[in-house]
């Protein structure tokens, strides 16, 4: 009996093959093994970075199914980031970004019992931005490189004590596109400036993050701290408005396709929070082609009616064929999608 299973990920194996055959093979970019790369001393599951390996977070995260993630930056020696008064950078080539996913057996205790699941290499080639999947081992001793992506079986405790199961995707070397792109090239999503504007426990001192990588010589050009912007984390109801905490938790789960140059943008919907726009932002907007995504809805978001809003019908869905975000996520944040709903029942009518 032929493994269905098996049989999909053959299918995948073809389609990444002729699809890398054809673009001069990016893999000659990639290690197999991610220990290979050097990142980290001692007991690779500690992520105890070497020098030049620096750790950051974002204050609004894109949810990943509750999973925790670990980032680092590393930077060719000798180069810098270049600030941009777009609030991004512009990064040097074989700069490369970091990102571990992982999970706490139980979430009341989130340091202890972990899992990592799997680390996203994104690397800036000759050829652009790439990005790289590698899977950890059971032994939880080492990741290795899974272009065709994986499914893993994924088991925790939530903070209200319920077990969650579920099946957890690692994305092909395909898939990385389906976020990363805009103008038809791949680029980072969470390094922009609003994004990285808060202080970080370097174990050794808490600084905040763009004044830690202009004091080690990693940026240029970048204004007075007290001038840039900050995105709030909208886990933390003392950042910001709960208006604004909602605004960042769509900019950061939509707005990478909900934006200009991106896929989204044919939606007619911008999400980014940089928009003003109440039409753009889907206020008393009609949908564009959802088919059954829209659910019998009429506007994207009616103020004082989450009910009545598309906007909500989606991002509180599991069906592949209604959901929004359409990737990256197999579980609804019950968390973000309550922020949201907050913001449009508030909302002027």
């Amino acid at each position: 009996m032929i493994n269905i299973m098996g049989t999909s990920k053959l299918r995948i194996l073809l389609s990444l093959f002729l699809s890398l055959a054809s673009s001069g093979s990016p893999l000659k970019y990639a290690k197999p093994k991610l220990s290979d790369y050097g990142y980290f001393k001692g007991r690779m599951a500690d992520h105890n970075p070497v020098a030049g390996v620096i750790p950051y977070n974002v204050s609004a995260q894109l949810f990943s199914d509750y999973a925790l993630k670990s980032r680092f930056i590393v930077l060719p020696q000798g180069q810098q980031l270049d600030y941009q008064k777009d609030g991004t950078f512009d990064f040097p080539q074989e700069s490369v970004l970091i990102k571990t996913f992982y999970y706490p057996a139980d979430f009341r205790s989130p340091a202890q019992n972990t899992r990592l699941m799997e680390t996203r290499l994104l690397i800036y080639t000759p050829e652009g931005w790439m990005g790289f999947p590698y899977v950890w081992n059971t032994a939880q001793t080492e990741a290795h490189l899974e272009i065709a992506g994986e499914r893993l079986d994924v088991s925790f405790i939530d903070p209200l004590g319920q077990t969650i199961n579920f099946e957890y995707s690692v994305p092909n070397f395909n898939q990385c596109k389906g976020c990363h792109v805009n103008q038809n090239r791949m680029i980072p999503i969470g390094l922009k400036v609003r994004l990285l504007n808060h202080d970080f426990d370097y174990g050794d001192g808490t600084m905040n993050q763009l004044k830690k990588w202009s004091a080690l010589g990693m940026v240029k050009g970048l204004p007075e701290i007290v001038a840039l912007p900050h995105t709030p984390d909208y886990d933390n109801p003392h950042d910001g408005s709960a208006a604004e905490r909602a605004r960042a938790w769509i900019d950061i789960n939509c707005a990478y396709c909900h934006r200009l140059g991106a896929p989204g943008e044919t939606s007619g919907l911008f999400l980014n929070i940089e928009e003003t726009d109440p039409t753009r932002l889907g206020v008393h907007k009609p949908p564009v082609a959802a088919g059954r995504g829209a659910g019998n809805l009429n506007y994207t978001i009616v103020p004082g009616s989450p009910e009545a809003s598309i906007m909500i019908y989606r991002i509180e869905s599991t069906d592949p064929g209604i959901m929004m975000p359409e990737l990256g996520r197999k579980l609804v944040h019950k968390e973000g999608v309550e922020l949201v709903r907050k913001w449009i029942r508030n909302m002027e009518k």
